[in-house]
């Protein structure tokens, strides 16, 4: 820029001209403003000028394009110093550290799903009482889900649509002479029951409905007494409304020995619910029907929501159910291998998302799904 082109004499290009003293005084948003302005190539000012050129006599256009040319090359050497500039300053400013008069920002920190809490402390209440915690695969058959639980061929649960039945081929049990039991040969030799009882297939395989299978397990690899708790996650064709999920925990429970009763059931099943709603909490149970338990039960407590007066999520009963229960059927414990002379045994089952429901007022079951961080972080104080 020190042997200066005659442009600025031009009158039509005097007003751009000026703006090159401008350039070095700018901010980063501001000089590409200007850039835009002055050089865009659909608007810019010193383009329109170009472009008027053809339309010049030869003596005006090599007077013309001879000064905006010289004018481009100086905007064009201005704007990359002054952009040069503006990054060395960023550049110094990052090296010299933290701008401790910026105010603090906030950081998220995440908090434990309140199904999740729920599922923990129900286990730790049945866990003072003596039960262990057990667990079992999610794939399951046939067999183990529907046949050792005392459910009919026919029965409806066992429909595709209710089940979610997987395309993988069914298992068939040979004998294992080795070891003088009956095992299923898929990938390895595994022992199915404590008896050598035989079964030709133990059926499609398919994603458990409920968390009963793992009761069915741990009676096969273990004498009585047995007092297990068996969380889980349970799939089914279920609609996905308020009250229902497709995918949802479950919580089962399982004691065998001799000499239980429905006595045993009740106390166990009132204590639970007093030490996990409070102790103001009433209880009341109602004749059911499950095939693998008998007698059964369905357990209510009083809703939390209403506080007994009638709403949506108790269907205005002012109850809301939380479990199912009862005796275990001799059918299952004879499946298992258990002398039902002997032994006697109890069982339930419940759904930790319905007793969160309770717990903190929520009358939609799909908000525990949403994922949504503001709902969370709100039970996240309780």
């Amino acid at each position: 820029m020190a042997n200066a082109p005659d442009y600025k004499a031009l009158t039509v290009l005097e007003p751009i001209a000026r703006e090159l003293a401008r350039i070095p005084t700018l901010g980063s948003d501001e000089l590409e403003a200007l850039y835009i302005e002055l050089l865009g190539r659909k608007q810019g000012s010193l383009t329109a000028v170009l472009k008027t050129l053809p339309s010049l006599s030869p003596e005006e256009k090599a007077q013309l394009g001879s000064g905006a040319n010289a004018l481009k090359r100086d905007l064009e050497t201005a704007f990359d110093e002054r952009r040069q500039a503006l990054k060395s300053e960023t550049q110094a400013r990052a090296r010299e550290g933290v701008d401790l008069t910026m105010p603090g920002r906030g950081r998220w920190i995440g908090a434990e799903h309140p199904v999740t809490r729920v599922t923990e402390e129900i286990v730790q209440i049945f866990h003072r009482l003596g039960f262990a915690r057990a667990t079992g695969p999610e794939v399951e058959t046939e067999w183990y889900n529907f046949g050792a639980l005392n459910f009919p061929p026919d029965h409806p649960a066992m429909d595709m649509h209710d089940t979610l039945f997987l395309a993988i081929p069914e298992r068939r049990i040979v004998p294992d002479r080795r070891a003088n039991r009956t095992s299923g040969v898929v990938e390895t030799h595994e022992r199915r029951a404590s008896s050598d009882r035989r079964r030709p297939s133990e059926g499609r395989y398919l994603l458990r409905t409920h968390t009963s299978p793992v009761q069915i397990r741990t009676l096969m690899a273990h004498k009585p007494p047995v007092r297990v708790v068996i969380p889980g996650m349970c799939f089914r064709k279920d609609p996905f409304d308020a009250s229902h999920a497709p995918v949802f925990a479950q919580i089962e429970g399982l004691v065998v020995d001799e000499g239980i009763s429905f006595v045993d059931l009740k106390a166990t099943l009132s204590h639970f619910a007093q030490a996990f709603f409070g102790s103001d909490t009433s209880v009341r149970f109602r004749p059911s029907f499950f095939p693998f338990t008998e007698p059964s039960a369905e357990m209510d407590v009083s809703c939390r929501i209403c506080g007994g007066s009638g709403c949506s999520a108790c269907k205005g009963t002012g109850w809301m159910e939380i479990m199912g229960a009862g005796m275990v059927h001799p059918t299952v414990l004879e499946n298992c291998g258990v002398d039902p002379e002997r032994y006697t045994g109890f069982a339930f089952g419940m759904g930790p998302a319905r007793s969160a429901m309770i717990r903190y007022g929520v009358n939609d079951i799909r908000l525990f799904y949403e994922g949504d961080m503001r709902f969370l972080g709100q039970l996240a104080k309780y």
